[in-house]
């Protein structure tokens, strides 16, 4: 009964009915909502205790009086004692008194708090109660209940049911609204401070207040759930996790996110997390309590304790407790279900809980971790441990987005973290990172630049690594790097430590969560640092499955599920050569690829685990003839075990979102990880399908082509060079419509021969351009590819004020994207006599409508008509991996 702090400090914002409100979450129920009447409880439920609060005094033999000033753990304001002033039975019912203490008291105020611990314990039921509720800034009247005996350790790791609590009643605030909210939570998770809860706000309908007359609040308790009602009326519902398991029986995600609990399995020894009934799955007694201020309370509404309220006495009036017993099954608690419609469902009363989401153990299967890179990576936040300061992401015009630290008077250590407690971004979960498949051959690297240096000259550098919540830890200088540099200030720097170097000081390279980067100790004061490009990687492969380019796979051949017709291989265009191809008659169908032996496959499930982090499917599709209903939609499925999970989306939920356009090619991306979060399980894929909607399809003609499971980022590519010195091989310098020759000519040391462009009086676009029928797919680097290029200009326009474009076309101008030079990363406009550097984002090209599996033009230029007189250079022109 250890700090009672409802929603791990949300209170600190003054935000927590808010924050109760739960988001919800997914899981099924069978249960019969036609065979139960949903206005009151059922029949089922069967009286086994009660106090109807009719004798004289509180009966002894039901009640505790806990007599102690501890404040709750809450730094409540009220000591709680056996005083007949703040416990008493008066007209049949209970009077919980908040008053003010005689001066000279150890607290400001006397209330009661009575428990039937040891005297009336239960597990599983309907506790209900009957009261009227005090009101006024600071109070905190609460009916609930903790477990009599922990047996899965120290709150709250044992749990907590809320059964009703309320804040500061009555009390109308700046905003003009006055607090009539009830609250329903569970405790669980974690010792304190990291523990977790969830729950939900009840407001009565009509504007009523629960400090103006009685109303009833209870729980029914089952295994596995619990059910919240006011007055009879379901609000929340919360339920025990439900894990999903892949085909080799791995934890590799939740069905629902619900409760959870930690504790040491007798059997290893370990602390392990448990997805279960537990902890609500042991006897549990009841409490009533009427508390004044504390941590809740006093930091919402109108904060603080307003004596006044409590002047003449705050009562909590309760007219009867009553605890039901399920007739049914009374070991479990079920069917006796008090329900309606949508008490299961995430958009209405089922809260989502804080359970931490499982991820596989290591399949020992070699995968890159990108910890920064231009952008704060949700599952790995920048962190100050222990100073105070935000690390924040800052721009660097050469490097784009970097992560900055500042050290203040404050000792501390900063870096880049992965545990639950410290990541606030919603999308962010905890990813402990299993390195231990790299150990020969990965490194831990990241580039950095000093802006400011400590205070204290002879600061040392250190570099640390934490793995499994610091259960093992590596500190080194920085200078133990390969480059073995030390940093200075204004200057970019990469550095490198070998896995293996990690690994022989003693570091469990299996559950990697820390990576620090600081001056020692106390001795940081006034530095200023910058971070970019860390990463913990080797030069690996991954898997890849081709389900067709250029011919069938003949473990995964084209197949009609349902139509009787049977998948083509037909030539298409010179980019794309041999497709496969699909038609829909009368007969509703869907179509794809398929590995079961039943349909004609090789019976080989692909096992995508090792793609899950940053691997896509990937696939082109042109649409001959289009659906007869134009608004028919476009599906993409994928199913796994023999049909056993399945995931159907639009295609534009793909990562290019586009719906089909008759006569044209396009691309569509499927992240794995967000099939498997949806619930497919990617060990074992066995039918890729692309159709129109069921039953929409009469007519159609399809082509699919490049259909592959892959990762982009686990190769490197090399990508494509259009100029160092020289064009590439089948590409061209190029003046489109001028009439000039572009040449090659000398520069500085540096460029060496570069590609020289001059327009006269004729409008014209210059650049580079891929011979006929030549085309460049870079599908592979659309994830973390770009699109680089120098520029110099020796004579500027005679126009001042001629716009600098840059263009790219892809497939005989198929597509084509044209922006600014000034909308680069860099930002910049060219500058006379200067070399500067110009970088596109592939992703950014695509998504503005560029198929770049088929570039070939790229074109740097003065806007049209506006270029006379220009001589200007181009070098190091190329299409890349970044």
């Amino acid at each position: 009964m250890k700090k009672r702090t409802p929603l791990a400090g949300a209170y600190w914002a003054g935000l927590l009915p808010a924050l109760l409100w739960g988001c919800g979450g997914g899981s099924e129920t069978s249960t019969d909502l036609a065979a139960v009447d949903v206005s009151k409880p059922t029949t089922g439920w069967a009286l086994v205790w009660s106090d109807e609060f009719n004798g004289q005094t509180v009966d002894d033999k039901k009640w505790n009086f806990e007599v102690n000033c501890a404040g709750g753990g809450n730094n409540e304001k009220q000591c709680y004692t056996a005083d007949k002033d703040n416990a008493f039975i008066k007209e049949g019912m209970l009077n919980i008194v908040a008053k003010p203490a005689p001066e000279g008291a150890e607290k400001p105020y006397t209330s009661a708090r009575l428990t039937t611990k040891n005297k009336a314990d239960f597990k599983y039921g309907r506790f209900e109660m009957r009261a009227k509720l005090p009101s006024g800034q600071g109070s905190w009247p609460a009916f609930w209940m903790m477990p009599t005996d922990s047996v899965y350790g120290d709150w709250p790791r044992s749990g907590e049911i809320d059964i009703m609590e309320a804040v500061n009643l009555k009390v109308t605030g700046a905003d003009g609204k006055t607090e009539a909210n009830v609250h329903g939570t569970l405790h669980y998770g974690k010792t304190w401070p990291n523990n977790v809860s969830s729950g939900k706000a009840y407001a009565l309908p009509g504007g009523k207040n629960p400090a103006d007359d009685f109303h009833t609040y209870a729980v029914e308790w089952q295994q596995g759930e619990i059910r919240w009602y006011v007055d009879d009326y379901l609000y929340a519902t919360q339920r025990q996790s439900e894990v999903r398991y892949n085909s080799k029986q791995q934890a590799v995600g939740l069905k629902h996110r619900g409760w959870f609990t930690e504790y040491f399995d007798q059997i290893s020894g370990k602390l392990t997390t448990f997805w279960s009934s537990a902890p609500f799955d042991q006897k549990f007694f009841l409490i009533l309590n009427n508390a004044v201020g504390g941590n809740w309370p006093e930091n919402v509404n109108n904060k603080g304790i307003d004596a006044a309220a409590f002047a003449n006495g705050q009562s909590y009036v309760v007219d009867y407790v009553r605890v039901y017993e399920c007739a049914a099954n009374p070991a479990t608690g079920k069917g006796c279900e008090t329900i309606r419609a949508g008490y299961d469902k995430a958009d209405d009363a089922l809260v989502e809980g804080k359970a931490p989401i499982p991820v596989p153990p290591s399949d020992g299967v070699a995968r890159n971790l990108v910890i920064f890179d231009n952008a704060a990576n949700p599952n790995w936040p920048g962190w100050d441990c222990c100073g105070g300061s935000t690390p924040t992401v800052v721009n660097d015009p050469n490097r784009g987005g970097v992560m900055e630290f500042k050290v203040g008077a404050a000792p501390t250590v900063n870096g880049f973290i992965s545990r639950a407690e410290f990541i606030k971004d919603a999308a962010g979960v905890p990813s402990p990172f299993d390195a231990s498949p790299l150990l020969a051959t990965g490194s831990l690297s990241f580039a950095m630049q000093l802006v400011s240096a400590p205070n204290n000259p002879a600061a040392a550098w250190k570099v640390k690594v934490e793995s499994n919540n610091a259960a093992t830890a590596v500190e080194l200088d920085i200078t133990a790097s390969t480059e073995g540099k030390t940093p200075a200030v204004g200057v970019w720097q990469t550095y490198t430590f070998p896995l293996k170097q990690l690994a022989d000081a003693g570091l469990d390279l299996s559950a990697i969560d820390v990576v620090m980067i600081f001056p020692a100790w106390g001795s940081g004061e006034g530095a200023v640092y910058r971070v970019d490009d860390v990463k913990i990687a080797a030069a690996i492969s991954s898997p890849e499955l081709v389900l067709f380019k250029d011919q069938k796979n003949t473990d995964w051949p084209m197949w009609d599920c349902c139509g009787g017709s049977t998948p083509t291989e037909e030539m298409d265009d010179a980019a794309h050569g041999i497709t496969a191809e699909f038609k829909i008659g009368a007969a509703p169908t869907v179509m794809g690829f398929i590995t079961r032996a039943a349909n004609g496959g090789g019976a080989k499930p692909f096992d995508a685990t090792a793609l899950q982090q940053k691997g896509i499917f990937r696939f082109e599709m042109k649409v001959l003839n289009g659906t007869a209903n134009p608004a028919a939609a476009w599906k993409f499925k994928v199913e796994s075990n023999n049909g056993a999970e399945a995931v159907e989306l639009d295609l534009t939920a793909s990562t290019e979102g586009k719906a089909p356009v008759t006569g044209q090619w396009q691309t569509y991306s499927f992240s794995i990880a967000e099939l498997a979060a949806k619930g497919l399980d990617i060990s074992a894929i066995d039918v890729v399908m692309v159709f129109p909607a069921w039953g929409e399809g009469n007519g159609t003609v399809y082509r699919i082509d490049n259909a592959r499971f892959f990762d982009p980022t686990a190769t490197p590519v090399s990508g494509l060079n259009l100029f160092s010195d020289a064009a590439a091989t089948q590409w061209k310098i190029w003046d489109c419509c001028g009439g000039s020759t572009p040449t090659v000519e000398d520069d500085d040391a540096t460029h060496g021969k570069a590609a020289q462009f001059m327009i006269g009086a004729a409008p014209t676009v210059m650049g580079l351009l891929a011979d006929d029928k030549v085309y460049y797919d870079a599908t592979a680097l659309l994830e973390t590819g770009v699109v680089r290029f120098e520029l110099k200009v020796i004579t500027p326009p005679s126009n001042p004020d001629a716009q600098w474009l840059f263009k790219i076309e892809a497939f005989d101008a198929a597509t084509a994207v044209e922006l600014k030079l000034s909308d680069s990363l860099e930002g910049k406009t060219p500058v006379t006599g200067q070399w500067q550097t110009y970088t596109y984002k592939l992703k950014d090209l695509a998504d503005k409508g560029l198929d770049v599996s088929a570039i070939d033009v790229l074109m740097v230029f003065p806007a049209w008509g506006s270029g006379n007189g220009a001589v200007y250079r181009l070098d190091n022109v190329a299409i890349a991996a970044e």
